[in-house]
C-alpha cells in the first residue's frame, strides 16, 4: 500500500497551500502600488542589505531568479528610478543593484499595508512562541536547501559558500534577507 497519509506529504502539501494563499492575500496590496513580487521581494532585499546594494549574483542567489532574469527585473527597476546599478571599483566583472531613494520612498508606501497583511494573513495568527518556533524551523530548511539565500549579507562570506550546500543544518542565526 502506497503511504498517501505520510505526514511528509503534509507537510509540503500544507506549506504549497499556505504559500500560495499569503501570496493571493499580499499581491493586491502590492499591485495597488504598482510592484510585482518579484519586483517588491527585489526592493526589500536590497533596503534590508549592508549599503542598501546586493552584488547582482547574491541578488539572484537570494531569490527565485536566474541571473538573467534578475538582469531584466534590474533593467525593469532601473527604468523606473528605483534602483541603479553600480560598477565595482576592485573587480570590472561585478556590479551592484543598488536601492534609490525613489525605490525606498516606493516601499514606505507599500510597507505598512503590507505589513498588516502579514500580520492578518500569517504573524498574527501565531502566538509569539509560536512564530519564533516557526522562524528557526524555516531557516533550518532554507539553509539546507537554498544556501545562497543570505549571499551578501554576511561580511566575509565567500562566494564558494554557495557552491555547496552546508554539512549539517545551521541553528538558524543567519541574516535574512
Amino acid at each position: 500500500m502506497l503511504p498517501f497519509d505520510d505526514p511528509r506529504l503534509t507537510a509540503m502539501g500544507l506549506l504549497a497551500e499556505v504559500s500560495t494563499g499569503l501570496s493571493a492575500k499580499t499581491l493586491p496590496t502590492l499591485t495597488a502600488a504598482g510592484l510585482s513580487e518579484i519586483d517588491f521581494e527585489t526592493l526589500i532585499r536590497l533596503a534590508r542589505s549592508p549599503g542598501r546594494r546586493l552584488r547582482m549574483s547574491d541578488l539572484a542567489a537570494q531569490t527565485s531568479l536566474s541571473t538573467s532574469g534578475v538582469t531584466r527585473v534590474v533593467d525593469r527597476l532601473e527604468r523606473e528610478g528605483l534602483v541603479v546599478r553600480q560598477a565595482c571599483a576592485t573587480d570590472r566583472r561585478t556590479s551592484y543593484a543598488v536601492i534609490t531613494e525613489t525605490g525606498l520612498d516606493r516601499l514606505g508606501a507599500v510597507l505598512p499595508q503590507h505589513l498588516t497583511d502579514i500580520e492578518t494573513w500569517f504573524t498574527g495568527l501565531l502566538s509569539p512562541d509560536g512564530l519564533a518556533a516557526l522562524l528557526d524551523a524555516l531557516r533550518i530548511v532554507r539553509d539546507a536547501v537554498r544556501p545562497c539565500a543570505t549571499a551578501g549579507v554576511r561580511p566575509g562570506a565567500a562566494e564558494r559558500d554557495c557552491e555547496r550546500a552546508p554539512a549539517e543544518p545551521h541553528s538558524g542565526k543567519t541574516s535574512d534577507g
